[in-house]
């Protein structure tokens, strides 16, 4: 037991001093203890892995100011691991509850609305084309503030930014999606005509 103990101090040490094999053997050493006090607090598979993966990036970001307990990491770990997971689900809810608020399309059984139909499917690839060019994170920013039409201070306590990032965002997306919709400027494919006076 001594042993493990010593050798777990050693690796911190090492660990401090930026040695990522060192970091890596503790890693080995806690990850299946992390993982499973992760999934307990979830009970999803995939969730338990991103905040297994979260608690030791915030180890290794925090690695000077980590608290160690009977020369062990592991206590902090485990700490980390549950405020991670608390507060991944108290995100969660919020989005829930925001797209439960969201109003419904009325017009999807308008039967005046076929007259349109091919019209829009060409509009909606396009938009689909345009949307697909943007990451996960500002997609659902542009869905919360364009399409829903929620300020974006209440999109970005969703989805966990601050109003002035989740605005700068907006701008790059918006300016993003507006060059692929309008497209580059169309090339003549034809002669290009001779005004009077100039030479041919």
């Amino acid at each position: 037991m001594g042993n493990i103990e010593t050798g777990e101090e050693g690796l911190w040490h090492q660990s401090l001093l930026g040695e990522g094999d060192a970091f890596g053997a503790l890693y080995d050493r806690h990850r299946e203890r992390v993982f499973r006090h992760a999934y307990r607090l979830c009970g999803n598979h995939h969730d338990a892995e991103d905040i297994m993966a979260a608690s030791f990036l915030e180890l290794w970001r925090r690695r000077k100011n980590v608290r160690v307990v009977e020369g062990s990491v592991l206590p902090w770990l485990l700490v980390t691991t549950t405020n991670l997971a608390r507060n991944r689900a108290r995100a969660t809810l919020r989005y829930q509850r925001l797209l439960t608020s969201l109003p419904r399309n009325q017009e999807l059984n308008d039967p005046t609305a076929d007259y349109y139909r091919k019209y829009q499917d060409a509009l909606d690839q396009d938009l689909a084309r345009a949307l697909a060019i943007l990451t996960i994170e500002d997609l659902h920013l542009v869905s919360l503030v364009v399409f829903e039409e929620h300020t974006i201070a209440a999109a970005a306590v969703v989805l966990n930014l601050t109003p002035a990032a989740a605005k700068s965002r907006m701008h790059r997306a918006r300016q993003r999606l507006r060059a692929v919709l309008e497209g580059p400027p169309s090339i003549p494919t034809g002669p290009t005509p001779v005004l009077e006076g100039e030479r041919p």
